[in-house]
């Protein structure tokens, strides 16, 4: 009876635990950082990669743009939470064509921004407690990457990043004070490296590091203090049969923040699988980036692509229940090959 009641005891206290701290966790994030996982989060992997599963160490590796050389598109993203919150980014970006030794540059610009967003904030002008508040905010972005073959299957390639965001919200009811978040750039970059040896396999990592001068504002002050991040992905991908792929990777995150003094390191999976079909220009994929499923298709009619994915509860991993508890994303891009137009005209 003592050991059963001890064991009890302890799964009370787990559940306890998860069910306060982590919402706490979630509350003390700042919510023009968290934002960025529905939209420069996403786009820094590509749409066909969110589908598959999000393993940023294969097909969405920095290492791979010359792979897309001579291409535009256009970027779409929406999350919405079941509870209104809303989140939705446009991105338009080029990338070269193939230069010395196929060495090549991709540019991608974007903005995102948010409805009248709920939640619950903590901030020392609000009070000792999380207080439910409204806002919006705004998230823009410039990205560059740029990568070549070295021969032998090997490629590399960097990202250099310039990102700014910001949001303002005020408490739900009286007294209706109010927090302003914002943070400055700092140096922000990432690499890539991609192995394939043969048609059936490719092998991948990539790391990326983001730095930000963030900055609170409300009623009891000015708090500022850098918020950084290291995340770090490693893959696989293996082709059983024509047109199929399947990818296993996984992801290492780890987070300061100064002025909500926390530090945490998480582990999760990217798991993916895609079939192409009829002569490639379809093709259909599913899988579980960390802990949210995905799905996508792409239609590919030269020289217009298409890529649309799906992912339940997006970000969940890394936002928590920040926002609300369910969510639905839709990602589009539209692709033009323009090398195919100049050499049709």
């Amino acid at each position: 009876m003592m050991i059963l009641s001890r064991t009890h005891l302890l799964v009370a206290i787990s559940l306890l635990a998860i069910l306060t701290v982590f919402p706490n966790l979630a509350r003390a994030q700042s919510p023009e950082l968290a934002m960025r996982d529905f939209s420069s989060g996403q786009i820094k992997k590509g749409v066909r990669t969110i589908g598959l599963g999000g393993d940023g160490a294969t097909w969405g590796n920095y290492a791979l743009v010359w792979k897309d050389a001579d291409t535009g598109l256009i970027d779409y993203g929406d999350t919405t939470y079941t509870n209104g919150n809303d989140f939705h980014f446009e991105a338009v970006g080029l990338t070269s064509p193939s230069l010395w030794h196929d060495l090549t540059i991709y540019v991608i610009a974007m903005s995102e921004g948010t409805n009248n967003v709920t939640f619950n904030a903590k901030s020392p002008g609000l009070g000792p407690h999380p207080v439910p508040v409204a806002g919006d905010g705004t998230d823009h972005a410039v990205f560059t990457k740029i990568a070549m073959p070295l021969g032998n299957g090997v490629s590399a390639g960097i990202l250099l990043a310039y990102e700014t965001s910001q949001f303002d919200a005020a408490e739900i009811g009286a007294p209706q004070d109010t927090v302003h978040y914002a943070t400055e750039w700092r140096p922000s970059a990432g690499f890539g490296i991609a192995w394939q040896p043969s048609k059936t396999v490719l092998l991948g990592f990539r790391a990326l590091f983001n730095n930000d001068l963030e900055r609170r504002s409300d009623s009891d002050g000015v708090d500022e203090g850098i918020a950084r991040s290291a995340e770090l992905r490693l893959g696989g991908s293996y082709s059983p049969w024509d047109g199929a792929l399947i990818d296993i990777g996984g992801t290492r995150l780890e987070k300061h923040n100064a002025i909500a003094q926390t530090h945490t390191i998480t582990y999760h999976p990217n798991v993916g699988f895609e079939q192409v079909f009829w002569n490639r220009r379809w093709a259909v994929r599913f899988g579980l980036d960390e802990t949210s499923p995905t799905a996508g298709i792409t239609f590919n009619y030269a020289p217009l692509k298409v890529d649309l994915a799906y992912v339940d509860n997006m970000a969940r991993s890394r936002v928590g229940y920040l926002f609300g508890t369910n969510s639905n994303s839709i990602l589009l891009t539209f692709t033009l090959d323009y090398r195919h137009l100049i050499r049709g005209s």
